[in-house]
């Protein structure tokens, strides 16, 4: 495949912005080391490093706002000025390339006095009371006023909100009496998921974050992936929460409340309790939620084995229809679906190639079909008076369960889907300190699930749970005679686009469940399924322009589009901050727990094959399963009327 397209596409987007900052036109001069003294501390970088990174090196710490791990450098916000030796004026050591030995002072009076200054500055425009903000005790903003003793507002503080909240968003909720123009928002949108949603009109006092023709959210082309709202550094964006819903229908003794939990969560939720990064919490979490209230606690990842049965036979179709029977309609690359965040955004920007999407509803989705319907049916239960909860690392969630195609069952297939902050909030809220509860397993029938579920929370992890399948489907040979532990590596890894090919030189026996998919499998031997990953919608979207040029892309049969920067696991529901580091962490920890598990294929799935076998009875992709766990998708475009 098209290596140096792997490759280019690995680069951060902050890394880009750098190499145009004042490089030297003298090509032997790059990879040069220069010498910088940082509060009499001395050290050698590379040129072109700044200020900022410089001092982190040395342990140095330079307060910041507007600067952002992932994100492109703007020097906007001048909380990180310093002193620089011969020059006039104080410096935004963030974008302060060093190009020449230079001595830095950090914490002079001077510096003190102006990021002082420049905190007093944003907060007499900063309406709002801290007690009421989600973001209390984890505001950058108000942990830098409390660093530089602001214990009075010197140039005022506003008394009356100037602008209108934003509520019209299933997923994210805005509130610009709180935005401080760091424009972090701004260019998460713009750079790393280049969708460009929002952006800062106006010049000085009457500057303002806004949309195109300044319309609500919910009437442009905004994907709900929420990464804005995980790169905010106050309460001005926010996701939009029904938790007080959740607790009302806890409350009434006539609703039966089930509760699914995704993977990610679970590998998240321990940062809102103190804990580093990297520690999975699934089985104390499964008590928490009991003592929250909830009636049953089951685990997403048995629908994602679900998931990767019916996606898998559809693709399997898709192949059949291609390279038997010929069938130029037949849309290939099949794309996957699981991401709804992804799902908007090829709606809005490739609405002409959806039906290269996958029919297969989401892990989520599937769930709820099959709690109001299956599960119904075997408890007892008026599906009227179930509420189906999901919790799950994605903004974006919350505008999947209210697509108004999401209601096959005959009724709302998901009525309320919760983030990982907002869950830990209601463990809070009911006096659990979640570490220390007590574990737990999952409720039956939706308690077992294998490692293939667990690995959807990171990148690459639909596709390697899928190649898991289709591997010892097609040619009977043990993933683990492939790849060592079953873990396929060439898909792991945080590269934005990532590609596989894999031969398959023979066909071999097919599971029950799968038998019926085709009718000869004998025209799969010496074919070489071509797959290909990507996260971020600004990976997604190179991955799309390839397709439409004709080149390696388009040659691939199973494409994975996450739309999060690290797959679900960097979610923007997920706790606050992120960074490479801590989505590495997660990855970690999810990829533990897949090792752990006793099954890690989803067709072995048994819970998996009994559903089919008392409900799906015709297998997968059959007449009630299109009915309940497959759906359509709406082509929208990029201008809305």
């Amino acid at each position: 495949m098209d290596k140096k397209m792997a490759e280019e596409t690995s680069r951060a987007p902050r890394s880009q912005c750098l190499d145009r900052i004042e490089q030297p036109d003298n090509p032997d001069a790059i990879g040069a080391q220069v010498t910088i003294t940082v509060d009499d501390q001395e050290i050698k970088v590379p040129l072109g490093t700044t200020i900022l990174e410089a001092a982190r090196e040395l342990g140095i710490r330079i307060p910041t706002l507007c600067y952002h791990e992932d994100l492109c450098v703007a020097g906007v916000c001048r909380v990180c000025v310093v002193e620089v030796e011969e020059e006039r004026t104080l410096q935004a050591s963030c974008s302060y390339p060093v190009t020449r030995p230079i001595t830095v002072r950090t914490h002079t009076r001077k510096v003190r006095q102006a990021r002082r200054h420049i905190l007093d500055l944003l907060l007499s425009r900063h309406y709002g009371e801290c007690y009421a903000c989600f973001r209390n005790n984890n505001c950058e903003l108000q942990a830098l006023a409390k660093e530089y003793g602001v214990d009075f507002f010197r140039f005022g503080h506003p008394e009356k909100p100037r602008y209108e909240v934003d509520r019209s968003s299933h997923s994210v909720v805005r509130d610009m009496d709180k935005c401080i123009l760091c424009r972090r928002c701004v260019r998460t949108c713009i750079d790393l998921q280049e969708t460009g949603v929002l952006e800062v009109a106006g010049r000085s006092f009457e500057s303002k974050v806004v949309t195109f023709g300044d319309k609500p959210l919910a009437e442009v082309v905004c994907i709900n992936c929420g990464q804005c709202i995980n790169r905010c550094p106050t309460g001005a964006l926010r996701a939009n929460d029904p938790t007080d819903e959740v607790w009302a229908a806890i409350d009434d003794p006539t609703k039966h409340v089930v509760i699914q939990t995704a993977p990610s969560p679970r590998a998240g939720i321990g940062e809102c309790f103190g804990l580093e990064p990297g520690h999975c919490l699934t089985f104390e979490m499964n008590t928490a939620l009991r003592m929250c209230g909830f009636d049953k606690v089951f685990d997403t990842n048995f629908t994602a084995d679900l998931t990767i049965l019916e996606e898998g036979t559809e693709l399997i179709r898709r192949l059949y229809g291609a390279l038997v029977e010929q069938d130029e309609n037949v849309a290939l690359p099949q794309f996957t679906s699981c991401s709804p965040g992804w799902v908007k955004y090829i709606e809005h920007f490739y609405p002409e190639y959806l039906d290269h999407v996958s029919t297969a509803k989401s892990p989520q989705q599937m769930f709820g079909s099959v709690i109001k319907t299956y599960y119904a049916q075997k408890a007892g239960i008026d599906p009227e008076n179930i509420v189906t909860v999901a919790l799950m690392p994605c903004a974006a969630k919350k505008f999947e369960c209210n697509r108004p195609e999401m209601c096959d069952s005959g009724h709302k297939d998901i009525d309320y889907g919760l983030t990982t902050r907002e869950l830990a909030q209601m463990i809070s809220e009911t006096g659990i300190h979640l570490p220390g509860v007590p574990k737990s397993d999952f409720d039956d029938p939706f308690g077992t699930a294998t490692g293939s579920g667990v690995i959807f929370g990171a990148t690459g992890g639909v596709m390697e749970s899928a190649l898991r399948t289709i591997i010892e489907v097609t040619t009977g040979v043990k993933v683990e005679d492939l790849f060592e532990h079953a873990d396929i590596t060439p898909i792991r890894g945080f590269e934005g686009i990532r590609f596989m090919e894999l031969p398959i030189e023979k066909t071999g026996p097919v599971p029950e469940l799968l038998q019926n998919v085709v009718q000869d499998w004998s025209w799969l031997e010496g074919a070489t399924l071509k797959v290909a990953v990507a996260h971020g919608t600004a990976h997604a979207k190179r991955v799309m322009e390839d397709i439409k040029a004709g080149g390696p892309c388009s040659q691939c049969h199973f494409i994975e589009f996450m739309a999060c920067p690290g797959g679900c696991l960097g979610g923007g529901g997920q706790p606050i901050p992120t960074s490479p580091e801590i989505r590495e962490a997660r990855a970690q920890a999810i990829y533990a727990e897949d090792s752990d598990a006793e099954v890690r294929k989803s067709y072995e799935n048994p819970a998996v094959a009994e559903l089919y076998r008392n409900f799906f009875t015709d297998g997968p992709c059959s007449h009630l399963s299109h009915q309940l766990l497959h759906t359509h998708y709406t082509p929208r475009g990029k201008y809305i009327v």
